[in-house]
C-alpha cells in the first residue's frame, strides 16, 4: 500500500477483527488492563456526547443502536467476568456461550435507559480490574474452553479479546456520535 493512501473504514469492524495473540507479554497485559479500567468512563463520556435523543441511531445499516451497543458491552463483560472467575477456580472449564444478538433484541437492551448499564460497567470493571492486577503471571496461562472456538482460550488471550471488544464498541459509538 502506498503511503498516505486512505483505506475505507469497515463500520462493522472499525478497529479490525480480533486476532488472538500467540504470545502475551507482561507489557501487553498492562496495556489491556489499563484499557479495561478506562472503558466504563469512555463509554459514559460517549453516551453523554451522543445524547438521549440520538441513542436510537445505528453505527451502520442493519447494526445495533447506540443504546443496544452500550447494553451489549455490559452483557458481554458480565459473561466475561464470570468466565474468568470460573477459569481461576476450576480446571479449564467449558463455558456456555450466549446468543448475544438475541440478547441485544430483548426489551431491556432495546428500550432501557443506558445509565443502568453504565453503572453496571463501572462496578463490574472496578472488580474485574482489581482481580486482574492481583493475579500472578502464571494465572494468565489458565483458561477455559469456548465450544464455538474449539480448544483452550488462555486468560491472556481472553484479556486481549475483551480489551479489543471495548475498543471495537467505542469505535461504533464514535461513529454514531460523529454522524451528521
Amino acid at each position: 500500500m502506498q503511503s498516505g493512501h486512505n483505506v475505507e473504514m469497515n463500520p462493522r469492524y472499525p478497529v479490525g477483527e480480533f486476532a488472538a495473540p500467540a504470545v502475551v507479554t507482561p507489557e501487553d497485559r498492562t496495556r489491556w488492563i489499563v484499557e479495561m479500567a478506562a472503558l466504563p468512563g469512555e463509554i459514559r463520556a460517549l453516551a453523554t456526547e451522543i445524547g438521549e435523543a440520538r441513542l436510537e441511531r445505528t453505527y451502520r445499516p442493519g447494526g445495533w443502536t447506540a443504546r443496544q451497543v452500550i447494553h451489549h458491552v455490559a452483557d458481554s463483560h458480565m459473561n466475561g467476568y464470570a468466565r474468568w472467575r470460573l477459569a481461576l477456580t476450576e480446571d479449564t472449564p467449558t463455558i456456555k456461550p450466549y446468543a448475544e444478538a438475541a440478547w441485544a433484541e430483548l426489551d431491556d437492551a432495546r428500550e432501557m435507559e443506558v445509565e443502568v448499564s453504565l453503572r453496571l460497567l463501572e462496578s463490574l470493571h472496578k472488580r474485574w480490574v482489581r482481580l486482574l492486577y492481583s493475579l500472578p503471571e502464571a494465572s494468565f496461562e489458565r483458561g477455559y474452553v469456548h465450544p464455538e472456538f474449539g480448544g483452550k482460550v488462555t486468560l491472556g488471550q481472553s484479556l486481549a479479546n475483551y480489551a479489543w471488544h471495548g475498543r471495537h464498541h467505542l469505535a461504533h459509538l464514535r461513529i454514531v456520535r460523529d454522524a451528521v
